[in-house]
């Protein structure tokens, strides 16, 4: 059985430690300076890093080198992408990253993939609007950006993405496509931090035995 250490003690970091506990894994630390981790601990286990695009972008390196694999949760640092696949793939350190490791938005990234190849070309106005609660920092969402990414590639148009900050929202996604005929709406919303915990924890246990860089969906 894997071991885990959370890099990252918020409010995502206390959901994965119920998860981990009612899975019956063994949560080593959680901590707020995962480069405090003595090197011989982190070399046991599976560092799930849930943290700021800043805080990461300091800490992967030392993730990469120290641990025995990573599941990576923060979102906003898509502009150093190859630079972290090299560093982990130079370490030889499995990872496993998402903008969203809730399996209902993985869904829904499927969906949204074929129904947007399906309808190019056909006349659709692509529109999204995501909604979080007033704690996020990141704005649009890692989640929006992906859906619009997929839009773009098979749609062949780039949506408007609108933010919302509201309350306590944990996270609500919608794709409109509409056209003269008529409009078609993609939606999944979040009633709180659990999918995201569960996410998480299945990539963990992913990555006993696993090799490179992989996005969550690819492996689903």
């Amino acid at each position: 059985m894997i071991k885990v250490i959370i890099s990252g003690y918020g409010k995502m970091g206390h959901m994965i430690e119920k998860e981990l506990e009612k899975r019956g894994i063994e949560l080593v630390a959680a901590s707020e300076d995962i480069t405090a981790t003595a090197p011989e601990v982190a070399r046991e286990c599976v560092c799930i890093d849930f943290t700021t695009p800043e805080a990461f972008k300091a800490n992967y390196p030392f993730i990469a080198r120290h641990f025995k694999a990573a599941v990576i949760g923060t979102t906003g640092w898509n502009d150093i992408l190859t630079e972290v696949r090299d560093t982990f793939l130079d370490a030889g350190t499995p990872m496993i990253y998402a903008s969203n490791f809730s399996l209902g938005v993985n869904a829904l990234f499927k969906a949204v993939e074929k129904v947007s190849a399906m309808l190019k070309g056909a006349g659709y106005t692509p529109e999204i609007t995501e909604t979080h609660h007033i704690h996020k920092l990141d704005a649009p969402s890692g989640t929006a950006k992906s859906l619009a990414e997929l839009v773009e590639k098979g749609l062949a148009e780039k949506p408007e993405i609108t933010s919302i900050r509201e309350g306590e929202v944990p996270g609500i996604h919608t794709l409109t496509l509409t056209s003269a005929a008529d409009k078609l709406t993609l939606t999944h919303e979040a009633f709180s931090r659990e999918g995201f915990a569960k996410g998480a924890v299945v990539a963990a246990l992913m990555t006993e035995g696993l090799q490179g860089v992989h996005e969550f969906g690819d492996l689903l």
